[in-house]
């Protein structure tokens, strides 16, 4: 199962805990962005990163909360500034979306790497290089290990910023 399909699967909520400055450096719209390519707001939805936002407008409008939360060091990486920059269609598409700087992150029991946790049941665990590429996806049942990264993502979401409200430091 992959993570659009446990997105799918979703009853009542996902939640998607991240907690790296950067991912996937040589991410082409990643790079296109550092040389001056923004998003347009008012463009055509079709240009936007699809089929996931499809996918969250689809959960969303039959009620499924779908929550991301941002762990960020600041000042911010360019790719946590370019992130914010491109995470308007995310919040156009229903999913909410907030920001905690590490530094009042530090007494939160956090797992080892981000995750997806869909219904507060099923755990999938991203793993990633040291450049911030996925190398793997690993999913968990583990009553013990849910609750630990359950807890996590509420401790987070509490003390987190909505990202209407965050700005990049």
């Amino acid at each position: 199962m992959t993570v659009l399909d446990g997105i799918k699967a979703a009853r009542h909520s996902v939640a998607h805990l991240e907690m790296r400055d950067a991912y996937m450096l040589g991410d082409p719209e990643f790079i296109a962005w550092k040389q001056g390519k923004r998003l347009d707001p008012d463009a055509d939805k079709s240009t936007w990163w699809r089929p996931f936002l499809d996918t969250v407008s689809e959960v969303t409008s039959r009620g499924v909360q779908m929550r991301r939360a941002r762990i960020v060091s600041e000042p911010v990486t360019d790719y946590i500034r370019y992130e914010y920059d491109v995470t308007f269609p995310n919040v156009a598409a229903g999913e909410l979306i907030r920001w905690l700087p590490r530094r009042r992150a530090a007494d939160i029991a956090l797992p080892g790497t981000d995750f997806w946790l869909f219904d507060n049941s099923k755990l999938l665990f991203t793993h990633f290089s040291g450049t911030g590429e996925v190398v793997d996806r690993e999913w968990c049942t583990e009553p013990d290990v849910i609750e630990l990264c359950r807890s996590a993502f509420e401790s987070v979401w509490e003390r987190s910023l909505p990202h209407e409200e965050y700005r990049p430091v």
